[in-house]
């Protein structure tokens, strides 16, 4: 099973947030997830991106390969 961490759409008609899970790559944009290690909105300013760090390490150590745009998050996120 190909495991990918990405994000899954949460929100209304045009005020989107996010859900950064880890699924499997075969399942739908906003379909099965196996955990959900964070969330991503972009409508404030700036935008709010809270990502568990811990549980992303340990998924990318298991395989799981994240998304362009959560490898930016990923990257950017503030260590606490």
């Amino acid at each position: 099973m190909a495991v990918s961490i990405r994000l899954r759409r949460m929100g209304s008609t045009r005020r989107p947030s996010y859900r950064v899970v880890v699924a499997d790559s075969r399942s739908p944009r906003d379909g099965r997830f196996i955990e959900i290690i964070g969330h991503y909105n972009p409508l404030t300013s700036p935008p709010t991106v809270k990502i568990d760090r811990d549980k992303a390490r340990s998924w990318i150590s298991k395989g799981a390969q994240p998304s362009n745009t959560v490898k930016k998050l990923i990257k950017n996120v503030k260590e606490t």
